[in-house]
């Protein structure tokens, strides 16, 4: 990986909807991105930053696998330059009732829940200590504050990714180092949240759906935010959903 002298951030979870539209959003501002996904492709993403003018190194990683984890950061810091601002948007949403939850699938989703937030995060945050200055930014979700029949796995993964995150941000904000909690209290428009919800997916209407673009931008605004008025958590739904 060449090295820049373009501030970096990083997109853990860098999938086809909100991964990408942080990563555009990032891009748009002239950081060179790197953004890492399990599987899947992440060649469209970097033609796209690309067209936008910044850089983009992309990468298979398993954030669940701590040694991958640090070989990531190591290999960023080392070879790229010193990471600004990460972003942990890695999901895990399954949905089972209580008796029909394998200890696999429990397991599995707080890996990529919890655990992998946990690495991250705290690859992340050694690095940035030296410096006093950073942003992590972890992405919550309505299971992050309540449970909901047949959630039980993803909220217990939510909800301790969301207590990484406080404490985290009450160790590391007097160093210098943003950390941020987004709650997406929504649905977020693609195919995927489409085919697993359905009936849920079509009475939100056109109006009940979160666009990837804007929920993006309040990452971005909690990143600009000045060190005298740092915003811990973020709740997100669309303008017809109730509360």
């Amino acid at each position: 990986m060449p090295s820049t002298d373009k501030p970096i951030a990083l997109v853990i979870g860098a999938g086809d909807h909100l991964g990408s539209a942080i990563a555009r959003r990032f891009a748009r501002e002239g950081f060179h991105l790197v953004v890492t996904r399990r599987r899947g492709d992440l060649d469209a993403l970097s033609s796209e930053i690309s067209a936008l003018g910044s850089g983009a190194t992309a990468i298979h990683s398993d954030a669940r696998d701590e040694s991958q984890v640090i070989d990531l950061i190591d290999r960023v810091e080392s070879e790229l330059g010193p990471v600004r601002v990460a972003v942990f948007n890695v999901g895990g949403n399954v949905r089972y009732d209580i008796c029909e939850t394998s200890t696999r699938v429990y397991r599995k989703v707080w890996e990529m829940c919890a655990l992998a937030g946990f690495l991250v995060g705290r690859e992340v945050a050694k690095r940035m200590l030296p410096r006093n200055e950073g942003t992590i930014l972890f992405t919550g979700a309505s299971a992050s504050l309540r449970g909901g029949r047949g959630f039980a796995a993803f909220a217990g993964g939510k909800h301790a990714l969301r207590a990484l995150a406080q404490s985290m941000a009450r160790e590391l904000g007097p160093q210098g180092i943003h950390v941020a909690h987004v709650v997406v209290d929504g649905l977020i428009r693609n195919e995927v949240t489409a085919e697993f919800l359905p009936d849920l997916y079509a009475s939100k209407g056109e109006n009940g759906i979160i666009e990837p673009d804007g929920l993006a931008e309040i990452y971005w605004q909690l990143h600009r935010q000045p060190r005298s008025a740092w915003t811990f958590e973020q709740d997100v739904r669309p303008f017809s959903e109730p509360w």
